[in-house]
């Protein structure tokens, strides 16, 4: 396969903060259609390496390519039009507003000039929201204030925020922090669903849940990858074993 048949392409990326390497070299391919979990101990650079690929962080050498297209020195607004979208561990949604009112700010509106006409055609935003809705488990409660909904409900209200924006990399930080068992064994089959026709990377620390979602799963230590492969193989990995048995 090469390069230019991957959703997102990293080669040799490197960011330094004060001389301190977060980043080093890093080389990461991801399908489309696939869901990628990034695990690894804290300090590993798994959330340094999202902020670098939506914009967040600027890298100091390296590229980063979606779908073909180079994103090192893009503005972060230009990746998220590109359809790239990124949920961080805490939830950002209007508390205040409706689930279907959260659903409906998030339609991509300003994606075009005519953003200020397209939000009349309001058939196709109601339709759009009830899909996604549903996709996230939130249909029967698209009256329901947001800041009422529990804790998962509102992770996956904002994974809904994101998917309203139809992105093709949709990168989520421990989506399953704080929530219900339940909760979890929903969001493994939602995160499922929606890798079908897009790249989901997926930062977790429950190895559990990494194990049930997981295509296939990258290992992080020190700013580079320690392994990568099936969950089985990576957790079979004496490298692997040794950084996680010895913090």
């Amino acid at each position: 396969m090469s390069n230019t048949d991957f959703a997102l392409a990293v080669e040799d990326l490197t960011v330094s903060f004060d001389g301190f390497k977060a980043i080093d070299t890093l080389t990461l391919y991801v399908d489309r259609n696939e869901l990628r979990v990034i695990i690894g101990p804290n300090g590993a650079g798994k959330t340094t390496l999202l902020d670098l690929i939506c914009g967040k962080t600027k890298a100091s050498s390296g590229s980063i390519k979606f779908n073909n297209t180079e994103l090192t020195g893009m503005a972060e607004h230009k990746r998220v039009r590109l359809g790239i979208g990124r949920k961080f561990q805490t939830p950002s949604i209007y508390e205040n507003l409706t689930v279907f009112q959260n659903l409906e700010v998030s339609y991509p509106s300003g994606r075009s000039v005519f953003g200020a006409l397209a939000f009349q055609c309001t058939d196709k935003i109601k339709a759009a929201v009830q899909a996604v809705a549903e996709d996230i488990f939130l249909a029967d409660k698209l009256g329901t204030e947001a800041g009422l909904l529990s804790h998962g409900q509102k992770q996956w209200l904002e994974i809904g925020m994101l998917l309203m924006q139809e992105p093709e990399l949709l990168m989520l930080d421990e989506p399953i922090a704080g929530m219900s068992s339940r909760e979890r064994e929903l969001t493994a089959e939602l995160l499922q669903r929606i890798s079908n026709n897009r790249a989901v990377i997926v930062i977790e620390h429950d190895m559990d849940f990494v194990a049930q979602i997981a295509h296939k799963v990258t290992v992080m230590h020190q700013g580079k990858i320690l392994a990568e492969g099936p969950m089985d193989q990576v957790q079979a990995d004496p490298k692997v074993i040794d950084v996680y048995l010895g913090h």
